[in-house]
C-alpha cells in the first residue's frame, strides 16, 4: 500500500511498493492445499496480501504528486506445511511470477492534518502448481484481483513519516472452484493499514507496516473446501519490517514479514479446527536512488510456516516519479 524513498535527503518522493500479486499468488497457494485432510489457514493457506512487498521507508507517502510503481515477483515453494510444520502434501511445488502496475496519487488537500491520496493496483499473473497426488498439475495466466484505496492519509515530520489508510481487493481475477491454480480468490478483503517511518540524521532506518485482513465469504467454495458449498477464511493480522542504513543515494539492510491467522476459518458456518496459519521471513535488500526514480532488490527466506506454503521470494521494484 504506501511505501515511500524519501527521506531527509535532497531525493524526489519514491516511494510505495507492495502486494498485490500475491493476491492471485496467494490465492493459488489457495487451492493446492486440497489434497491433505489437514486444516488450511484461510483458503488454501494464502491471503490476499503478497507479505514482504514493503520494505524501505515503507510508512513514507510521497509528497503531491503522480507515480508508477512497478513490482516485479517470483515467488516458489516446495513445501506446504500443516499444523506442526511438516509436510502435507506429496510432491507439492509452487512457482509465482508477478508483475504489478501500480498508479497512485498523492493530492495537495490535507484531512486531519495529512495529505490525502488514492491508489490502485493491477496484477498480471502466472501460476504453476504441481503434486503427486491425484490433484496432479495445473497452470494458469492473466489477470489478478485489483486492489483499490480511495483515502490513504500520510503524515511527515523531520524524523518521521506515518500512513493510514484501507486497501480494497476486488475480486476480478479468474476462479474455478474445481481448478487446481487459481489467479483470483472469488471474495472481498477489506485490509485497514498502519504504517510508520524513523529516519535518524546520520541516515539509519526503521520501518513497519501492519495490517489486519478481513475477508468476505466465498459462496462457491474450491477444492481445498473439503466440500463446503461456502468458506469464510479467518481474520489475519501481519506485518513488513525493514532495519536499514542509507548512505547517500543507496540504502541496505535486513527486511522480511511476520504472518498470523487471528480467527479459524469457517466451511457452511461451522468453524475449522486447527486452521490458523502463521509464517516468518527475512533477508537481504538494496535500494538505489537516481532523480525522479528509485530501483531495488530483495530477496527473502520464510520459516515456521504452519497451514501455508513455506519457500522464498525474490523481488524487482521500479519507482518513477512524474
Amino acid at each position: 500500500m504506501f511505501t515511500g524513498c524519501f527521506g531527509n535527503e535532497n531525493v524526489k518522493a519514491v516511494v510505495s511498493r507492495f502486494r498485490c500479486l500475491a493476491i492471485a499468488l496467494l490465492a493459488v497457494l489457495s487451492l493446492v492445499a486440497v489434497a491433505s485432510t489437514t486444516a488450511q489457514a484461510t483458503e488454501g493457506g494464502g491471503g490476499a496480501y503478497p507479505n514482504g512487498a514493503e520494505d524501505f521507508m515503507s510508512g513514507a507517502v510521497p509528497p503531491p504528486g503522480t507515480y508508477f510503481i512497478n513490482y516485479f515477483d517470483y515467488y516458489s515453494a516446495d513445501k506446504f506445511a500443516d499444523k506442526n510444520g511438516n509436510s502435507a502434501i506429496p510432491g507439492f511445488k509452487l512457482k509465482v511470477t508477478a508483475d504489478v502496475l501500480r498508479f497512485i496519487h498523492i493530492t495537495d488537500k490535507k484531512i486531519l492534518g495529512g495529505f490525502w491520496g488514492f491508489h490502485a493496483f493491477v496484477p498480471l499473473m502466472n501460476v504453476n502448481v504441481k503434486t503427486s497426488t491425484p490433484l496432479g498439475n495445473d497452470s494458469k495466466t492473466g489477470l489478478g484481483d485489483i486492489i483499490i484505496d480511495p483515502f490513504i492519509l500520510s503524515w511527515h515530520g523531520k524524523n518521521w513519516h506515518a500512513a493510514t489508510g484501507v486497501d480494497i481487493y476486488i475480486p476480478t481475477g479468474s476462479y474455478n472452484k474445481n481448478d487446481l491454480a487459481n489467479i483470483g480468490r472469488n471474495y472481498w478483503t477489506f485490509e485497514p493499514i498502519v504504517a510508520g517511518t524513523y529516519l535518524t540524521d546520520n541516515g539509519f532506518e526503521a520501518s513497519a507496516k501492519l495490517m489486519y485482513d478481513i475477508n468476505t465469504r466465498n459462496n462457491d467454495a474450491s477444492l481445498m473446501a473439503q466440500g463446503a458449498k461456502n468458506y469464510l477464511s479467518g481474520q489475519e493480522f501481519h506485518l513488513d519490517y525493514t532495519l536499514a542504513k542509507k548512505i547517500d543515494n543507496f540504502s541496505a539492510g535486513l527486511t522480511g514479514y511476520y504472518y498470523q491467522q487471528v480467527t479459524e476459518d469457517e466451511a457452511n458456518g461451522v468453524k475449522v479446527n486447527d486452521s490458523k496459519g502463521k509464517v516468518f521471513a527475512f533477508g537481504p535488500a538494496l535500494k538505489y536512488d537516481y532523480k525522479n526514480m528509485a530501483f531495488s532488490l530483495k530477496y527473502q527466506f520464510e520459516t515456521a510456516a504452519e497451514n501455508r506454503p513455506e519457500g522464498n521470494n525474490l523481488w524487482l521494484k521500479f519507482v518513477y516519479a512524474f
